[in-house]
């Protein structure tokens, strides 16, 4: 004998009951509709802003770095903080497109996309920091193994070069990753365009994609091949970044706890960047239904944890310092909390440590304008974890007599500010002529895609029914046994 259970379904990841025809429309409708007019208005800014980083990098190559507030014993400002807090931006579309994607997260294809773009547009915005503080910018290419005339070679012991081509890689491969998503994109786009030129320039792109058997197949190998490859640079990159700091002998800084300590950070900061810009885009654009309030939720998880994890870290330092009976460890921990910049620590400590703590509560959790305040806070809290890093440990290092203290320029702000105009102008233009969603991705994780729970002919989705087997069992004969 046996009984019928009804199957429950995990919740679903696209809300409301649309269909392959709709998501496509959502999606391609951003792309192909008339220019609203607050993206012109958003777009102005953002080239004012981008104006403002150009007249400071050009004022920049004119005078020197003698521009910026460096000074002795500060010889590093906010050049290399704006640098590794880009790069940490860019940390978590790699991880949500790769790693999420290894590990079989269907909720991850509604947002890969989107975070693919800030990925690449963030490590934009952080490589050009260590191109305009070398001084003399002409001779950038110095930077790189190029054969030349004066046998000049780059110190490869020098972790500065390490970077140059750990954040050279990452990019290269987050861009190919990022392009070869869209392919599938830009075909249907190519399509649905009535503009000649707009069917060329998407045709272009598209390669000419036919969504053949084989076409699918190269596709899933190449993806699966750069998802590979691309999630080893995850952790690698921000390592990297890390020995900046690590390999040196600068109180505060060596330490072997920064690797995990960066990664951690990275991802972090990466996720509250998201959650911001996607909070933005699904309000302007209706995507409501396609990034949920389930996927808010996954990601504040995400946030607590490594928020967590940042924040043991914290703690952590203050025991190895302690714990290493060297006594100018343990005085400049001691000098980061109760010193000059002791306003900046207790920033960071109530932006990254205890804001996160409030997404215990599922209802905060869910919670979105709670969680677009909550995104910001955690971005200000890692640009002043940065800055505590940098600035506390050059400021007081093992000479009191050299000790001082560091304070920006009008020219430090304004290139800062500045890249966000980059940053910007780069993401408006992506969300104005490419697809936001990665749309073949997100119809693969909703139930119509699975045959075998579609019924044609109604246009339903009907949950499998599953047959249990009743279990046998006899009181009088347990009791028996027993």
């Amino acid at each position: 004998m046996s009984k019928t259970y009804e199957y429950v379904p995990e919740p679903a990841l696209v809300k409301g009951n649309h269909n392959f025809a709709d998501i496509t429309a959502m999606v391609t409708d951003i792309s192909l509709r008339p220019t609203p007019k607050p993206w012109y208005i958003a777009f102005g800014i953002a080239n004012l802003l981008l104006l403002v980083l150009l007249v400071s990098v050009g004022y920049l190559f004119w005078e020197g770095t003698g521009i910026w507030g460096l000074n002795q014993p500060v010889g590093w400002g906010w050049a290399i903080i704006n640098f590794v807090w880009w790069v940490g931006i860019g940390h978590a579309g790699t991880l949500i497109s790769a790693i999420l994607f290894l590990f079989r997260q269907g909720w991850r294809t509604a947002i890969n996309r989107f975070a693919e773009a800030m990925t690449i547009f963030a490590v934009m915005c952080a490589g050009l920091f260590p191109a305009i503080h070398v001084g003399r910018i002409w001779v950038v290419y110095w930077m790189f193994p190029l054969p030349n005339s004066m046998a000049l070679w780059p110190n490869f012991n020098s972790p500065l070069l390490w970077d140059v081509f750990a954040v050279a890689t990452y990019f290269t491969v987050s861009l190919l990753f990022w392009y070869v998503g869209l392919v599938p994109d830009f075909a249907t786009l190519r399509d649905k365009v009535k503009s000649k030129a707009g069917k060329l320039i998407y045709g272009t792109f598209a390669l000419g994609w036919r969504g053949s058997n084989r076409h699918w197949w190269n596709y899933e190998k190449s993806y699966m091949t750069l998802a590979g490859l691309a999630t080893p640079l995850v952790l690698s990159v921000h390592t990297i970044v890390s020995f900046d700091f690590a390999v040196s002998v600068i109180p505060g800084w060596h330490t072997t706890i920064f690797p995990p300590y960066f990664v951690a950070g990275a991802v972090f900061s990466g996720f509250a960047m998201v959650l911001t810009l996607m909070i933005i885009t699904r309000k302007i654009y209706g995507l409501e239904d396609i990034m949920t309030d389930d996927h808010i939720e996954k990601m504040n998880i995400i946030i607590l944890v490594t928020g967590t994890m940042v924040g043991f870290t914290y703690l952590m330092e203050f025991f190895i310092a302690w714990y290493s009976g060297v006594e100018y460890e343990k005085a400049i921990f001691i000098l980061r909390a109760t010193g000059p910049y002791a306003w900046a620590y207790w920033i960071m400590i109530a932006c990254n440590v205890l804001s996160p703590q409030f997404f215990w509560s599922k209802k905060l959790r869910r919670n979105v304008a709670f969680t677009f305040v909550i995104s910001i806070v955690v971005n200000i809290g890692m640009w002043f974890e940065r800055f505590v890093i940098v600035i506390s440990s050059l400021s007081t290092d093992y000479l009191p007599s050299s000790w001082g203290y560091y304070s920006p320029t009008i020219w430090d702000v304004s290139t800062y500010i500045g890249t966000f105009g980059l940053f910007f102008t780069l993401f408006l233009l992506f969300l104005r002529f490419m697809p936001v969603i990665a749309i073949a991705e997100v119809k693969g994780v909703m139930p119509q895609a699975d045959p075998h729970n579609y019924d044609e002919e109604t246009g339903e989705y009907v949950p499998p029914r599953v047959t249990v087997p009743e279990p046998i069992y006899n009181k009088t004969t347990h009791r028996e046994n027993s």
